[in-house]
Parts: C-alpha cells; structure tokens; sequence
C-alpha cells in the first residue's frame, strides 16, 4: 500500500514538474478592484502582498476600474498601493476611471504613467488601451486618440506573426460602441487572446473568431476574500487559475490554445448605415476627422465654427467650406464647450488653465490658472465668463481683461456642466448631488439644493439644465426631474417616472414654452414649461433604443434635434415628436447637434467626427 502511495505521489510530482517546465511565463491579470468601495482598498493591498509571494509571476497587468469614482484622491491610493509590487505592473483604465473624472482623465495619465501600454515578453506581444466612456455617459468607446496610437504601433511591427494578447476593460463586442476599429486593425494578426474585465466574472467568449477571456473582479463581494487570475503561457496553451489571495490557486478553469494562427470570422458583421438611404434630403455638406475623441458641443458664430478635442486642441473652421482657419494647443484634454462672446474664445481646460484666445485669429488674450482640471464650460453674464471647477470654486473672470471679478469656494464635488443664467443668476449642478445657485454679479450664494442621495453617481451634474418662469428644470441619473424655484431652491415638484426614466439630456423651446427630456427607453417627451404642476405635452413615438447620451437637445424652426449614443441625429416636429428625418454619421455618442439656420446643422461625435449636414426639405 506503501509503495502505491509512494509511486502516485511520485507520478504527480512528475506530471507537475512537466507542467512547470513547459511553462514560459506566468502573468497576473487583476480587474475592477474598484477602490474607494467599502473593501476595494484592502482587497487590493491583500491582493499585492500575495502577488509579491509568488517568483514565479513575471509581471502584473491591471485591466481598468482601478478606482470607483475616478476621483485624483482614490487614483493616488491605487498607484500607491500597486507600486507596493516587486515586479512590473501594467495598467489601463476603465469607465469607472474615466466617466467621472474631476481631472478630465488627465490624472490618470499623470498618476500612472499613461492610460495604453505595449510590450514584448518571452517572444509575446501585449497591447492595452482605454476604453471610454471619457467622461459623457454612454456604451464603452476606445479613444480616438487610443486608436491612433494602435496605428502606430502595429506599423512599427511589422511581422504579424508575434503572438499577441490584446487587453482592454470592455468585452470586444458590440458592448463597445467602436469594437470593429480594434477588430479590423488586429485582423491579420496572430492574436492568441482578448482579455477583459468588466463583468467582475470569470467567463470565457468567442469574438469574430478569436478567444475572449473575461476575468474576476478582486473584490471580495459576498465572500471573505477577494480573487484574481493567473495566467501561465505554456508551449500551446493559456491556462487560466483563480487565485483566493493568501488561501489558494484553484483548479484551471479555462484553457486557451496558443498553437495555430487565429480562425477569424470573414466578413463579421458591422454598423448599418441604411438607414441615411431613406432622407436622401439630408447631406453631408463637409466633414472632419480628428485624431482625438471629441467630448463637447461647439460654437458658431457668423462664418466659424469652434470646438476642442482632447488632444488638448481650441480650432476655428470656416462654417461654409469646414476648412481651418486657427489652431491653438493647450497643455491637457478639453471636455468643454468653447464660450464666444465680445470677439473672444474662452476655453477652460484639465491643465487647470482657463484661456481666452483671440476669434478672428486664435491667439491668446489672457490665460489664468485654477491650479486644478476644469471639465465644465463657461458661461457668459455681462461681460463675464463664469466657470465651475474641480476644485470647488466657480468664478467669474472680465472677459475683456481676464480680471478675476469673483470667487465662490462653497461647491461640494467637481462640476462637469455648464452653467445656465437666468434672472441674474448662475445656476449649476455638482457630483456632489448638490444644485447651486449663485447671484452672477457678484458670486454670492442665494440657495443650495441637495436630492439626498448618498451615491455620486446620482448627482444633478451632466445635464445642462434649463430654467424658465422661475422655474429650475433638471434631471440626473437618480431617474428623477426635478423643477425648482429659482428664488427659493424649493421644490415645485419632483417626480419619477418609471415608464419613462429620464437621465441627462434635456433642452428648452425657443419660446421657452416647452421643455424636453429624454428618457432611458429611447423616447423623447415634452413638458409644459410655464404649468406649476407636472404637465406632459408630447411623448415621442419615435423609437431611439435604449439611450443614455447626456447631450443636450437644441430646437429651431419648429424642428428638435436629438443627439443619441449611437451616432444618430434625429430630426422630430416641435409640435408632437414625430420624426422628420434621422442620420447617422457614426456609430458613437453625438455631442451637439446646433442649427445655423434653416438648412444646416453642425453635429459631433465622442470619436472625432465633426459633420456639417445640409437639408434640403
């Protein structure tokens, strides 16, 4: 009985030796540790400290939602921690980094190096990028910039027989609202692997042909122990083992061979644009692309048009021809919507600078520092620009001059809209669930309204609210509208519709007499501005899908113009929602759509895309 035993333990130390010895290397992948949760800090420090323990785990590579909030606080406690590792780390950001990012996803770069890597290990190729949303709510997109860079560096390889292992926080499905750019780049490649997080699951996926591997959150959840995958590379496989931190490696739960060149799907499918064949009067006029995302609205005035990107660019285009007239470049990226007013461009920015530039050339007026990101846009009141901060001020500089008028350090969370005046008074939301209103002259608090919530994330912040016959109209992702006195801050009434969830987007007539929300099952409804009770006017038979672009909706003519997370523009009558016409331009979230006059439009896509569309009803 002896010598069985003897003869069994000696073949499983055999087998395991073998097993060993055709390992090339191991990696750890940790997801979604989620810090500035409840655990998220000592999941992760447990996490590290069992890393550590381990010689034979090469490197580490983190695959976004490092953080909960994205905030520059719970950025610095993760680089903290994970620089605690006695081997190299990699890391990329999720959207729980970037959508609700005071620095304007800035920080993350500054904090950690950068938000893409690409390196060579034991003849393996990694690759990771970003993958959005920057800071507009909406379905996951890699950045334009993103995948520029992936341009770059799959021209600097040119043997497309490197094994490579593609890393980003989403699944490479149509989760992401721009999946195929990615696909279509690394098609050809001999791409061994996709790997995710997102789902805080272990699960494994086919995408166009090619294994997709989602891993784990380390969050401990339920459990007393969070988790992570390690992953070892063998001769002809990946082998995929969750490790309990401290406790133990489970028994492999997927393996992904490595021998072979990828099985990729011909001809998968993609973004239909058919439906553009039904509005023939509808044009595209000119069109730009951008090598960056584009994050905000624009400005038109008499014969430009003006707008930022984040590559940190403030540029100028000739309205009629699209051609640039100036270019002028900041030192971070630009979520905000570009101030004209009185011959200048005022442009805050997350390098913590507020410029004013010249608009008949782009040339720098003044430049005034806040010493923190700025993602909100400015607004104008009397010759003053009034801007909210991530620092917790909102001023008011001379537009003129750049002399800074007033300063109000009263603002709870970092703001991201941009302000709206009316009466004399500025009046703006915070991720601090907090709706503030300022006097505009002089930046004095007349009321502070909170919704009560204990999430952020429910905060009155994205939207740009509207506000008429002393009412305040605003809504949030806490699924409420809300319409406040603006004398006062007390409510006139708050409701939550549950057959019609509204969230970000919303807009106001030109006559002020109706007042427009978009809710989350893709509608759009209408509401009767000047009534003192909640008065729906118009629900939009119109079916967008399933909507949580932020945009604002403008109005003119009669006709409303509906920015969706699709990269569709919807054109509804004014006067009962019914659809006029719809175009799509891309297959990510539109930013504006402004009318010039009667015929044309100026829209913008998250992915660089800025159109001039002619009409021709």
């Amino acid at each position: 009985m002896r010598k069985l035993l003897f003869i069994c333990l000696a073949l499983c130390c055999a087998a395991l030796t073998a097993a060993s010895q055709d390992t090339l290397f191991r990696f750890a992948l940790v997801t979604d540790t989620h810090v500035g949760t409840e655990t998220g800090q000592e999941d992760l420090e447990r996490t590290i400290a069992d890393i550590n323990r381990q010689p034979q785990i090469d490197f580490v590579i983190f695959s976004g939602d490092i953080t909960e909030f994205g905030s520059d606080e719970e950025l610095r406690l993760s680089k903290t921690i994970i620089s605690g590792l006695n081997k190299p780390w990699h890391v990329i950001p999720g959207n729980h980094d970037t959508k609700w990012s005071e620095s304007g996803c800035n920080s993350f770069r500054t904090v950690f190096g950068n938000e893409t890597f690409s390196f060579e290990h034991k003849g393996y190729w990694f690759i990771g990028t970003n993958c959005g949303p920057n800071m507009r709510m909406g379905p996951g997109q890699v950045p334009r910039e993103n995948i520029v860079w992936l341009d770059r560096q799959l021209k600097k390889q040119k043997d497309k027989n490197v094994p490579l292992i593609y890393i980003n926080h989403y699944p490479q499905d149509s989760g992401l609202n721009n999946w195929y750019d990615v696909l279509d780049r690394l098609r050809g490649r001999n791409v061994k692997a996709m790997i995710c997080g997102h789902g805080h699951a272990n699960k494994a996926y086919d995408w166009e042909g090619v294994p997709g591997i989602m891993c784990r959150s380390n969050l401990r959840a339920k459990k007393p122990f969070g988790g992570y995958n390690i992953v070892a590379v063998t001769s002809g496989e990946l082998v995929f083992n969750e490790r309990t931190p401290g406790i133990t490696t489970l028994k492999a739960w997927h393996k992904v061979p490595t021998t072979g060149k990828p099985a990729w799907v011909p001809d998968p499918p993609r973004p239909s644009y058919a439906m553009n064949n039904a509005y023939p009067q509808v044009k595209v006029k000119w069109q730009v692309q951008e090598a960056g995302d584009m994050g905000s609205a624009v400005a038109i005035t008499e014969d430009k048009v003006v707008y930022t990107n984040t590559n940190g660019e403030i540029k100028a285009l000739d309205l009629e021809t699209g051609k640039q007239r100036w270019k002028f470049r900041t030192g971070g990226k630009i979520y905000a919507t570009p101030l004209v007013e009185n011959g200048m461009v005022i442009v805050p920015c997350t390098d913590g600078f507020v410029y004013c530039l010249q608009l008949k050339n782009g040339k720098p007026a003044w430049k005034k520092s806040t010493g923190k990101a700025i993602v909100s846009s400015a607004a104008a009141y009397d010759g003053l620009a009034i801007i909210a901060g991530s620092d917790g001020h909102c001023r008011a500089w001379e537009i003129a001059t750049g002399k800074l008028r007033w300063n109000y350090d009263g603002v709870k969370g970092f703001v991201e809209t941009k302000p709206f005046i009316y009466k004399d008074k500025v009046l703006f939301g915070s991720w601090g669930n907090h709706f503030y209103a300022l006097d505009a002259a002089t930046g004095s608090p007349l009321w502070d309204w909170t919704n009560g919530a204990n999430n952020r994330m429910f905060s009155p912040a994205a939207c740009w609210p509207v506000a008429v016959a002393n009412k305040a109209w605003l809504v949030s992702p806490d699924r409420y509208m809300t319409v406040l006195d603006t004398d006062t801050g007390k409510e006139i009434w708050r409701f939550r519709d549950t057959a019609n969830w509204v969230r970000e987007s919303m807009g106001i007539s030109r006559d002020s007499n109706r007042v427009y929300a978009k809710t989350m099952q893709g509608h759009v409804l209408a509401f009767n501005a000047r009534s003192q009770e909640r008065e729906m006017l118009w629900k939009s038979p119109v079916e967008m899908g399933y909507e949580i672009c932020p945009s604002p909706l403008n109005e003119s003519n009669g006709i409303l113009y509906v920015p969706t997370g699709s990269g569709v523009v919807y054109a509804l009558s004014a006067a009962d929602g019914s659809l006029r016409w719809k175009h799509k331009f891309s297959n990510c979230l539109v930013n504006t759509a402004q009318p010039v006059d009667g015929n044309k439009l100026i829209t913008s896509s998250m992915d660089g895309k800025l159109l001039c569309l002619e009409i021709t009803e």
